[in-house]
């Protein structure tokens, strides 16, 4: 057989796959004339027409008036993860010890060595709140009766620990858990998060949403700092009748968008987000786009911040609360945090919420294309 010179051989040039390379800095740099001189407009100016429905909701759930039966025994789990993966385990937990009617013991905060969070529950969240709500449809209780801790040698390890497959259906502890709570008085269930799954009968669902919507709130502390947060954003935001724009994190790419959608450089943004890498050289495009950009850290003073500072999921929760009152809320991302805010503010605004999540993929290629200008970011031709 012959051989094949190389020379003959076609040379394959690959291009990255759009969006692969970080090209906003470059591409700010080239739209930023034409966006300085298209401060007029306001395309989005329908979003300011609709005010909120102050304190309408509609419930999904509705109120149980029958007293409870006497408990089948007691649940204690172990909430991992950050804030809004322990929320989850919190409303699986309840609807766990509801649907198997059991006495719920507060959830324990797993310490995690990447949130470095020691937060307690009632760190973050009213516990007498949270009790008193769910006291006609779930029984919670602080800790462990004494008299069925000495069954186990006042020793939680003892105690016999359930270790559920992620998604598991309800018909699983029904048919598994149940037989061994009711013999045992006590069970174990850790790791919790995500143990439960999505889909599962509506009186299970119900109680998910009574204890995300309606008991949990967040601990004085937070509530009062969140709400002084909210009041200054509503101030800065005079211009727009005390409405502001809500962006969960990413820098550039989300600027962009913003001003080719039509929001002006008079429009407040609030960036929640934790602790950013070089914070001065990566957040300079964005206040350029948006001088009105405020964070918790520019709206709080240090010695407002202190208590919380060093608690990622407290720092989490401030930004969570102040996101659910914008007029506005931006996410580029998945994760735990847009979802619970979605579906947090649809229910506390009876649907009438504004949320812009764009097409990541669509979003990448437009501005991958070397022909792009601002006039196609703004009508995306």
């Amino acid at each position: 057989m012959g051989s094949i010179s190389l020379d003959s051989v076609p040379r394959i040039i690959s291009r990255p796959v759009p969006g692969s390379l970080y090209r906003s800095p470059q591409l700010y740099a080239r739209l930023r004339p034409e966006m300085d001189a298209d401060n007029a407009t306001d395309a989005l100016a329908t979003v300011w027409r609709h005010a909120y429905k102050g304190g309408v909701s509609q419930p999904c759930i509705s109120n149980n008036t029958y007293g409870l039966p006497e408990p089948n025994g007691y649940i204690y789990v172990e909430a991992n993860g950050g804030l809004n993966q322990q929320r989850t385990s919190i409303c699986n937990a309840v609807a766990v010890a509801g649907f198997l009617n059991a006495t719920l013991v507060i959830p324990n905060f797993h310490y995690h060595s990447i949130w470095r969070d020691p937060s307690k529950f009632n760190d973050i969240y009213d516990q007498d709140h949270f009790v008193q709500r769910l006291k006609n449809d779930v029984r919670v209780v602080d800790k462990v009766p004494g008299f069925i801790m000495e069954r186990f040698s006042n020793n939680l390890s003892n105690v016999y620990n359930f270790k559920i497959k992620a998604w598991s259906p309800i018909q699983y502890y029904k048919d598994v858990v149940l037989p061994k709570l009711i013999e045992e008085r006590l069970i174990r269930i850790s790791p919790f998060a995500n143990r439960l799954s999505v889909d599962a009968p509506p009186a299970v669902q119900r109680l998910r949403c009574l204890a995300n919507f309606e008991a949990l709130k967040f601990s004085k502390p937070i509530t009062a700092l969140s709400d002084t947060l909210i009041s200054r954003m509503r101030e800065k935001s005079v211009e727009n009748n005390g409405k502001y724009v809500a962006v969960h994190l990413r820098f550039e790419e989300v600027g962009l968008m913003l001003r080719g959608m039509g929001f002006s450089n008079k429009t407040s943004i609030y960036l929640a987000s934790g602790r950013i890498y070089k914070a001065e050289k990566n957040m300079a495009p964005l206040l350029e786009m948006f001088p009105l950009l405020q964070t918790k850290e520019t709206l709080a003073s240090d010695e407002e911040l202190a208590p919380f500072k060093n608690f990622s999921s407290r720092m989490a929760a401030i930004d969570y609360s102040v996101c659910v009152h914008s007029e506005v809320f931006v996410t580029t991302q998945g994760g735990n945090f847009p979802h619970f805010l979605l579906g947090h503010r649809r229910y506390l605004y009876g649907g009438h919420s504004k949320t812009i999540k764009p097409d990541k993929r669509r979003l990448a290629i437009l501005f991958d294309s070397p022909r792009i200008g601002y006039v196609i970011v703004v009508h995306g031709q």
